[in-house]
């Protein structure tokens, strides 16, 4: 995504959340008319892909969405982030956590960066601590981007993002997205295949590279 790992960008120059997806997009968007690709989403980028989704669905043979958030056809997308907001949570929700506003004071930029306590104690606890010592080196800041327009609008429909085959993993001891949530978000998409990876805390692919590996594995074999 624009601003995030390789990309050199700053987040708070990211115009729109469809301009921070725009390298998923123009991926999927490039491939040839009789390719169709396995998507996979993880944390925040769950969005990004039910965008790619509604976008080009013919271009995707199955969306699998990781720990991450998961919009319902015929809602905006940033639905399912107010739900998660009234989830019971601790006093302490964002802990450590860095927020920032700047920009035009008529349209703020608002960004985030994960604090070391809360890649330890809610990302990264199950995870190897070298892979933990590398994400506290590297962290950056994102944005929310929760007045974004193509967030609040009902763009998603159950013609297109809905009718494309999808599979949740629940990562079953996630500390910042709890498991029933996750459940929750696959209830709310009909025909969701839904899995679980015991051990696995939100950084999944570290926590359970394996059993992960292994899952993907056979989920592009059964749809592709």
């Amino acid at each position: 995504m624009a601003a995030c790992g390789a990309s050199p960008g700053r987040a708070e120059e990211v115009p729109s959340f469809e301009e921070y997806s725009r390298p998923l997009l123009a991926t999927v968007a490039g491939l040839a008319p009789e390719e169709k690709v396995v998507l996979v989403g993880h944390s925040f980028g769950g969005v990004s892909l039910a965008l790619a989704m509604e976008q080009y669905p013919d271009r995707v043979a199955v969306a699998v969405f990781v720990a991450t958030g998961m919009p319902s056809a015929g809602k905006p997308m940033a639905f399912v982030f107010e739900q998660f907001l009234q989830e019971e949570y601790p006093a302490d929700r964002y802990m450590d956590c860095e927020f920032e506003t700047s920009g035009d004071p008529q349209r703020p930029v608002e960004t985030f960066r994960f604090g070391p306590q809360y890649l330890k104690q809610r990302l990264y606890q199950l995870s190897p601590p070298e892979d933990l010592t590398l994400a506290m080196a590297m962290v950056r800041p994102s944005q929310r981007f929760r007045d974004d327009a193509t967030m609040k609008g009902g763009i998603l429909t159950a013609e297109r993002y809905g009718g494309v085959r999808r599979v949740c993993v629940v990562a079953e001891d996630d500390a910042s997205v709890p498991a029933g949530f996750q459940r929750r978000m696959a209830s709310w998409n009909p025909g969701t295949e839904v899995t679980g990876l015991q051990g696995a805390d939100h950084m999944s692919m570290l926590s359970k590279p394996g059993e992960l590996s292994e899952l993907l594995m056979e989920v592009a074999n059964k749809y592709s």
